[in-house]
Formats: structure tokens, sequence, C-alpha cells
């Protein structure tokens, strides 16, 4: 696997302080995409185990709630695979913060039955995401007042509690807005 970036910092990528890291790779290609540049799944850098580690570490700043996957797309069935060491690295070494991963593949239809982004892997990577921003971004229905996603069709799933009842259940953070860009307000 490739990454893209590691934003370390960063704060638009989910709640709170965040490492971020975008991985390379997406067949999606969506119109209006942010990050062109990552649909190619030899962009940018080799994920290594001394890249993995240096993600880890930077995580260990009591004043960083977590880790974001984005890209690119982090559910493409060879990330996953890539990225399942972390995400339970993460998980085993920081059980108080959390992850968040965003996704063009459905939670539902694609991630937890047969589709092109499902793998023996699949349920397992999910068991580790504590929030999913899923769906494809759509150009004509993007929203720049949305927090935390960028088209009105993405849903912010909580995936632990999806997956303990069987259905999609939304994270409160699903219909927020960001009051700094809606104007008059």
């Amino acid at each position: 696997m490739y990454y893209g970036n590691i934003k370390f910092y960063d704060i638009a990528n989910g709640e709170g302080v965040r490492t971020s890291l975008f991985v390379s790779g997406c067949t999606h290609h969506c119109k209006g995409c942010f990050n062109k540049e990552t649909w190619d799944f030899h962009y940018g850098k080799p994920y290594t185990q001394e890249v993995e580690d240096l993600i880890v570490k930077s995580l260990d700043n009591d004043f960083i709630n977590g880790l974001t996957l984005l890209g690119g797309e982090p559910m493409e069935i060879a990330n996953q695979k890539a990225l399942l060491p972390l995400v339970k690295r993460v998980k085993e070494k920081y059980p108080n913060k959390n992850i968040w991963c965003y996704s063009g593949y459905l939670f539902d239809s694609e991630l937890l039955s047969p589709s092109r982004a499902y793998a023996p892997w699949t349920r397992e990577f999910l068991s580790y995401i504590d929030i999913l921003v899923d769906g494809e971004f759509k150009e004509e229905l993007k929203d720049i007042s949305l927090r935390f996603k960028g088209s009105s069709n993405q849903r912010i799933i909580d995936v632990q509690r999806s997956l303990k009842e069987g259905k999609v259940i939304l994270s409160p953070l699903n219909n927020k807005k960001d009051k700094s860009t809606i104007y008059g307000n």
C-alpha cells in the first residue's frame, strides 16, 4: 500500500485533534473529488512498518482524540488488508481513542455483504472502526455547511452500535451543520 499524506494535528477530518492518514488507491473516481491524485494505488510513498510506528507514536499525546483513515479509499480490499494491523494496534494501545474512516462504499450494502469491497477480513477491520463516513462524494449534493462530510448523501455511522444492533445507526453528528460556513448565523 502507498499513502499520499499524513496530517498530524488535523482538526478537519473527525472530532477533536487527530492524526489523519490519506491512503492511495480509489476506484470510485467521484466527480469533484478533492484528492484525485490518490486515485492511483502507487501515488505517494510506500506504507511501511516505520510509517505505522510513526502514526501510532503520534497518538501518544493526550490531546490527540484519535486516528482518521481517508484517501483515496481505505476500504479498497488491498488497503483494508494493509491497514488492519494498524487499526488493531491502535485499539489495543489506545482503547479510549477513536478511529474514523471515510469510505465511498456503503456500510450496509457493500461493506457487510459480498461486493467489490468485501473480503474475509472486512468485518474484523470494521470491528476496530468507531465512526464511518460512508457514501461516494456527489458533487451535485455538495454542501459546505455539513460537518465532517462533503455531500448530503453521505452518512456518519456509529459502527460499533450498528454492528451490535444489525442495522445502520447514525451518529448524532450526522445532521450537524458547521455554523462558521453559514453566512448570517
